[in-house]
């Protein structure tokens, strides 16, 4: 395979010796650095090397020609669009501590900051940031950011410690506190010169991701010595490239709770329903792992996916065919499903919240609605129920479980190894079940909707035998 790369230092790129019997080539992902805008300066020895408690092994350190392919499946028939295009495939720098430095330990101030919604893990990564500056860089000046973006410029930084974090990935939400909104560029950059920040972590979702470019543009083009590195953060696991986000897989054990709630209080009744709603704005990632977890749910509805009520074919009929059968159906619906349904004023069309996003109406409540209606209309005098139940902030706000604290930590500190290197500009996250650095911009742009032509839905349809909802 042959390796094409952009232009940039030896630190960025590495030629990989051509396989002529390949059928395609492999284009390294630029990755941003300090010495693409500061060229004076120097690499160090990494600090590793002197640490009296850890002696790294022979390949412990990362290569520059080591890459992660964004993409591990491939046709390699003669028509195939890999094979006749020869397009390149698309890799990622691997994460991993380097050989040399661009920070000396002494003179790093680093700063912490949380953005947008709750996720399980927060705290974790928090820790792990921590500890892991500490113990293997030996960074002593190491501050939390408080209130989100706001926080740079309207409150004074806390200092951070091992000891003052040493639980935190025991708790839920975040120890910083969070926000959404309150982006000001040129307060928030001004505030990281003013405070002595050179190393700045930025824990979020894509909004939060999309304002960390603007920093780092912003950085870039007052070229100041500055390294900023993002770690995704989205429970609905929307963002794309990355395989997932951290403390999705404890939502989606969170959901089972609700799930087996909703199973046995529709088994209890006469002609009962239960009604689940699970967190997914644009995705539905949550509802339809936990729809597979379950094997409880007899229907998926996700906003990927458009659906009816009433005729041949629609939910209603489903669910009178599932009541009839088994006296008691479950519903696992995404909080983004079904919203162009809901009737809405002039004013809730355009209502936004503090990051700018459409402001959802409550599906789940207003389907609850409809299923009444609808039963009262088709089976007066028949008994039914519907209880429903809205896990979204029970889930958001709790620890994350033990592979999520796994992720959470792995993730931290491929950031910080990262950033001692001298990248800037990335975000650190698990592409095909490898540690990688991906340039923010990419991440901030990319989505992660569910592919509902692929087998994972499939599967979903195989488990709930539920209608296809196309319409006759």
């Amino acid at each position: 395979m042959a390796l094409s790369s952009p232009e940039a230092t030896d630190l960025n790129t590495a030629k990989i010796p051509e396989n002529p019997s390949s059928p395609c080539a492999i284009h390294l992902q630029k990755l941003p650095h300090l010495t693409d805008y500061l060229p004076n300066l120097k690499p160090l020895p990494n600090p590793l090397e002197k640490n009296t408690l850890y002696h790294p092994p022979a390949g412990f350190y990362i290569n520059q020609s080591e890459v992660v392919l964004g993409k591990i499946i491939l046709d390699l028939s003669a028509d195939s669009e890999a094979v006749s295009s020869h397009s390149p495939q698309v890799a990622y720098n691997r994460a991993g501590p380097r050989w040399q430095v661009f920070f000396e330990p002494k003179d790093i101030k680093a700063a912490i900051v949380t953005c947008g919604g709750l996720c399980p893990g927060m705290n974790t990564v928090i820790r792990e940031l921590v500890v892991g500056l500490w113990e293997m860089y030996g960074v002593r000046q190491i501050y939390g950011v408080t209130a989100g973006y706001r926080g740079f410029y309207s409150r004074d930084p806390i200092e951070l410690n091992p000891k003052l974090v040493h639980n935190w990935h025991k708790l839920g939400g975040t120890a910083l506190e969070t926000s959404r909104g309150g982006f000001d560029l040129n307060k928030i950059v001004d505030a990281i010169e003013h405070h002595g920040f050179n190393q700045v972590y930025i824990i979020g979702g894509d909004g939060t991701m999309r304002g960390a470019v603007n920093i780092f543009n912003e950085i870039q083009r007052r070229k100041l010595n500055i390294a900023v590195a993002g770690i995704p953060k989205t429970v609905d696991n929307d963002i794309g490239i990355i395989d997932r986000s951290f403390g999705f897989q404890t939502a989606v054990e969170m959901a089972q709770q609700a799930i087996n709630a909703a199973h046995i209080e529709a088994e209890s009744a006469v002609n009962g329903i239960g009604l689940v709603k699970l967190m997914g704005r644009s995705t539905g990632h949550i509802a339809l792992h936990a729809t597979l977890s379950s094997r409880d749910v007899d229907c998926c509805l996700i906003p990927e996916i458009d659906f009816y009520l009433e005729g041949e074919g629609g939910l209603l009929e489903f669910l009178d065919k599932r009541l009839k059968e088994n006296g008691h159906a479950v519903l696992v619906v995404a909080e983004g499903a079904g919203q162009d349904m809901i009737p809405r004023t002039e004013a809730q069309k355009e209502e936004r919240d503090e990051s700018g996003n459409l402001v959802f109406l409550d599906f789940g409540a207003w389907l609850k609605s409809e299923l009444k209606n609808w039963w009262t209309r088709d089976h007066a005098n028949e008994l039914f129920t519907v209880k429903y139940i809205d896990p979204t902030y029970m889930i958001r706000a709790v620890p994350a479980n033990a592979t999520d604290n796994l992720y959470c930590t792995l993730v931290a500190y491929s950031a910080i190894h990262g950033v001692m290197a001298g990248y800037t500009g990335f975000v650190s996250g698990l592409i095909n079940g490898n540690y990688a650095y991906i340039p923010v911009e990419e991440v901030a742009h990319a989505r992660n909707e569910v592919n509902t032509k692929d087998h994972k839905w499939a599967w979903v349809r195989s488990v709930t035998n539920q209608p296809d909802f196309v319409k006759p």
